[in-house]
């Protein structure tokens, strides 16, 4: 599917108000994307793992208006209206306005709410973006909807146009909430080993995975539950002259490669390898940029050493990652769940912030209501 094939014809229905609710998840990126091209393109295909619990719920109110001349709309955070945030909603609006033209025929109220820290690198915009363009789809999915014969978009709006257009418009709010709209493994980006990838849509990864993988758990470290530094859009904008990055790109291609093998035979300690070199890889990235900066704590490093040790010392099959921020993400197998809590709670829960973790594990995808 192109572009195009996300431009609708006229809407054969007419709605003037009403609400619709979606819950989004967050994902943890296995393989990781750091660049992108324009229209929130990505420089290199990655390959994530959606979450469950950790999820935006959002609720968007509509109520139709006479003037159809500009965006009218107001955001709410956990009931507290936060202006601050609609810019960055003013743009993605500009940016999807010609896949879903009835933008601007509606007053919308955005109420929203995180079940885990807003900006604590659990990727909200991920999840939030998400969420609001499922939110815009269940509308969009209204106003093609009679009691006539069906139209030609009517016969294509199934579940798979649904899933792939709410993924394409997410992702031009922030590129790696198309990888929050199913799961339990997506793809996002062309690879030539990848069946059906795309770099407009996120995707389901289309081969076998070993059982090892099923009920995967993350536990999320909350290393800094502030503001990150250096936003993500920032972070990416500097791999477009970065000395090294079309030595990462490549090894991205190559790294998915491996992580297919892994992904088929069940190669824990394989897995461990591949993911923690790619956490490692992409704040290598932000290290050797110019201008260059740290997103991760010394708490963060400590954390990893102890993971190490642990892992060293028990034979559990614990390993981390690391998103674009300074918590960490311990990822295992449901069978070592026990040991690796214990572990979290007599060595690792001083170093996060007010004592702070996340217990999550691998999820499905966004759910109505």
């Amino acid at each position: 599917m192109t572009e195009t094939d996300f431009v609708p014809n006229n809407y054969s229905n007419k709605i003037t108000n009403g609400s619709v609710t979606w819950q989004a998840p967050s994902n943890i990126a296995l393989v990781k994307y750091w660049g992108k091209k324009a229209n929130q393109i990505p420089e290199n295909p990655s390959i994530s793992f959606t979450l469950n619990s950790c999820k935006t719920i959002t609720t968007l109110h509509y109520t139709q208006k006479n003037d159809a001349d500009a965006f009218s709309f107001d955001v709410f955070l956990d009931g507290v209206k936060k202006d601050a945030f609609k810019s960055k909603i003013v743009t993605f609006f500009e940016r999807i306005e010609r896949y879903v033209p009835f933008l601007k025929n509606y007053y919308f109220k955005i109420e929203t709410s995180n079940t885990f820290p807003h900006s604590s690198g659990i990727a909200s915009s991920a999840s939030g973006m998400s969420a609001l363009a499922l939110c815009l789809m269940s509308i969009e999915q209204q106003l093609v909807k009679t009691n006539e014969s069906k139209t030609t978009l009517q016969k294509e709006f199934n579940t798979d146009y649904f899933n792939k257009k709410a993924s394409f418009l997410a992702r031009l709010g922030s590129g790696s909430a198309c990888r929050s709209i199913e799961g339990n493994v997506i793809v996002w980006g062309k690879h030539e080993n990848i069946k059906n990838s795309s770099n407009f849509f996120g995707t389901k990864y289309p081969y076998a995975i070993h059982q090892n993988f099923e009920n995967y758990q993350d536990t999320i470290l909350l290393v800094d539950q502030g503001e990150k530094q250096v936003s993500s859009t920032l972070g990416h904008n500097l791999m477009h002259n970065h000395p090294f990055a079309k030595q990462r790109f490549k090894q991205a291609h190559k790294t998915i490669n491996t992580l297919k093998i892994i992904l088929k035979s069940g190669d824990l300690e394989a897995f461990i390898g591949l993911i923690e070199s790619e956490a490692l890889s992409l704040h290598a990235m932000m290290m050797t940029s110019m201008p260059y900066f740290i997103l991760m704590k010394p708490n963060t490093l400590e954390i990893i050493n102890k993971i190490w040790t642990f892992r060293s010392q028990s034979k559990c099959h614990i390993g981390f990652t690391l998103d674009a921020g300074a918590n960490v993400h311990i990822l295992y197998p449901e069978k070592d769940k026990s040991q690796v809590l214990e572990f979290i709670k007599t060595e690792l829960i001083a170093y996060c912030q007010n004592s702070r973790y996340i217990c999550d594990t691998v999820g499905f995808g966004a759910k109505q209501g």
